[in-house]
């Protein structure tokens, strides 16, 4: 589990906060979408629980150990993480970019080889085809299956993800939101994602946290923010997929 208590971020000593007294629960095997505009704290909340950014106050624990209080390259080693610009590296194939993390852990050549293979496979990539390849090669979909098999690729019990499927075309964002469902049944993954679009919320999330200017207006279930806002923000923010799916109902019945 994820648990962050009480966690606050200031980058100017205190004059204001990107993040601000915020406490979630995420429960194993489960995905907690950070839902919210830009500036809201979404990818700063994803930052701190890898120690990408240091939190201001709080504490952030991960199976019940303190963040603060472990080496920071190898939490994040043992901590998939995906996001919006990918970054795989343009002078390696498609297999090597995979076996990064792997190859940093000391595994045995023939082990991370096979394992790259496998990955490539379970995110819809043929490995024969693809495998030898590089980056600029494969489309932005591809590319971003290629990100979801590396964060993957050491086996992580968890999988932060900032906005990975963002810049794509909706079709392939829709067809890698079902694969990462798919990915999520399979696996067991306990996954952090994080978005600005409601509607992948409320396709991928178990729970919804939605954050405005750095504070946290709720936390629940999608049928439970629809149907019992806790605020203004959380009301509006929700009203527009509601009439969207109402219509769409509508349409087809």
């Amino acid at each position: 589990m994820i648990v962050l208590d009480n966690v606050s971020k200031s980058f100017d000593a205190g004059k204001t906060y990107a993040v601000a007294d915020l406490s979630l629960r995420v429960q194993e095997g489960s995905t907690l979408v950070l839902l919210g505009s830009s500036g809201c704290g979404k990818t700063t909340t994803l930052k701190m629980i890898n120690r990408l950014i240091e939190p201001s106050a709080g504490r952030i624990e991960i199976d019940g150990r303190d963040v603060t209080q472990q080496d920071p390259i190898q939490l994040r080693r043992a901590v998939g993480y995906v996001f919006q610009g990918i970054g795989l590296l343009p002078h390696m194939t498609v297999r090597d970019n995979v076996e990064i993390v792997p190859r940093l852990l000391g595994w045995p050549r023939q082990r991370r080889r096979a394992r790259a293979l496998e990955l490539l496979e379970m995110v819809g990539l043929e490995s024969g085809q693809y495998a030898e390849r590089y980056p600029s090669e494969l489309s932005g979909g591809q590319q971003q299956r290629v990100g979801v098999a590396r964060a993957l690729a050491a086996d992580p019990a968890y999988l932060l993800m900032d906005e990975p499927f963002g810049a794509l075309d909706a079709v392939t964002r829709d067809s890698l939101q079902q694969e990462l469902l798919a990915l999520r049944r399979r696996l067991n993954k306990t996954i952090v994602f994080v978005t600005h679009d409601v509607l992948e919320a409320m396709t991928l999330a178990d729970e919804i946290a939605v954050l405005h200017q750095g504070h946290l207006e709720q936390v629940a279930t999608t049928r439970e923010l629809l149907q019992n806002p806790a605020t203004e923000f959380v009301r509006d923010l929700f009203s527009k997929p509601a009439r969207q799916i109402h219509r769409f109902a509508e349409l087809i019945s």
